[in-house]
């Protein structure tokens, strides 16, 4: 083992939800790469085990939900957004004795959220004397975007919704695809396809190995032949399966074969750049979206602040009935309750939906 590889080093795999991501975390894990402690437990959509620390976890959840971004989502704006978040330092001394506490020499850390906060991790890590180096699972979006409904919407949507979510989740897919390769740049990285996985383990890996400089026993089996069942890969959906706008359809297919050259040579020049091209394509089609349907998105503001308005009063409603009854045999007046209910109200919601 080199020099290099005898210090602390940190995996960090990535991908879009639903890219084998846990798959790929779990094999590291067979093979001898340490999960802090404690993990998120196995669930029914994950039988096999999702291979998350849970601190991971709750640390990038508490980031997108002040940041109101998704874990896949289609905003060209959502890292800038999480960024905001960053600017003080807090968050990243967080992380940074987070790290510095695992002990371990070799960890893996997944979490498909990293993607929003990669340079966050490259300076926790290089703060805390841990050497990242950035994994990322790739799936084409046409299967990732079958096993999000398999996963989430199987038999509760009707034609029309799943149409929808499949236009939303492919554009998810491609901007996270985005992001996880511009902001990769200049570290230690590779690219890993989830089909390759389960078919040939030992290639794909081996690929990865080399890349990243893992010093993985390949050689060893350690149960990896029953844990990657190629069974697992149950979406097997293809772009004449889905429906989708023709501009994005193209630019997402694009993506993909630029991230296949990566996978191959995870430096590649020529890919990176058509990647920044595909970036200022996808920015201004969603320009034009939001334009579009700009008065639809004023519609259901206006219409979420009116529910929320009725739901207040229907709180201080049931809130009066009590005191009303509660007072009854004192003979307290209640006239100016509405009054009164109304104008906090509208404080509340005063400003919104204009």
């Amino acid at each position: 083992m080199t020099s290099e590889q005898s210090g602390h080093t940190v995996v960090l795999v990535t991908g879009s939800m639903r890219s084998g991501t846990s798959s790929l975390a779990g094999s590291l894990k067979h093979l001898g790469w340490h999960v802090p402690q404690p993990e998120v437990p196995a669930s029914e959509r994950n039988a096999k085990g999702h291979f998350e620390p849970r601190w991971v976890i709750e640390f990038h959840k508490r980031l997108m939900r002040s940041a109101l971004v998704r874990p896949s989502d289609g905003s060209p704006r959502a890292e800038a957004r999480v960024a905001a978040l960053l600017e003080d330092g807090a968050v990243e001394a967080e992380l940074r004795d987070w790290l510095g506490r695992q002990k371990e020499p070799h960890v893996v850390v997944k979490d498909p959220h990293a993607a929003w906060v990669l340079p966050l991790w490259l300076r926790a890590a290089e703060q805390a004397g841990r050497d990242l180096r950035i994994l990322t699972a790739l799936r084409h979006p046409a299967e990732v975007v079958g096993s999000q409904d398999r996963t989430w919407g199987e038999g509760r949507r009707t034609d029309a919704e799943r149409r929808v979510k499949e236009t939303s989740n492919t554009a998810a897919w491609l901007n996270v695809a985005l992001v996880t390769e511009a902001r990769s740049r200049g570290a230690r990285r590779a690219f890993i396809r989830y089909d390759d996985l389960l078919a040939d383990w030992r290639t794909a890996l081996g690929r990865v190995d080399t890349q990243l400089a893992l010093d993985l026993p390949l050689a060893e089996e350690r149960g990896l032949d029953a844990f990657l069942d190629p069974g697992m890969r149950r979406s097997t959906l293809t772009w004449d399966d889905i429906v989708l706008p023709d501009w994005l359809r193209d630019l997402a297919d694009d993506a993909w074969q630029q991230l296949g050259l990566l996978v191959a040579d995870p430096g590649d020049a020529a890919a990176a750049a058509r990647m920044d091209e595909l970036r200022g394509l996808y920015d201004a089609h969603y320009a034009e979206a939001v334009a579009v349907s700009l008065d639809e998105a004023r519609h259901r503001e206006r219409r979420g602040t009116a529910a929320g308005a009725d739901k207040i009063r229907g709180r201080l409603r049931e809130e009066r009935e009590r005191r009303r009854s509660a007072e009854a045999r004192l003979g307290s007046g209640q006239g100016s309750e509405q009054q009164d209910d109304d104008g906090l109200v509208a404080r509340l919601f005063r400003g919104r939906g204009r």
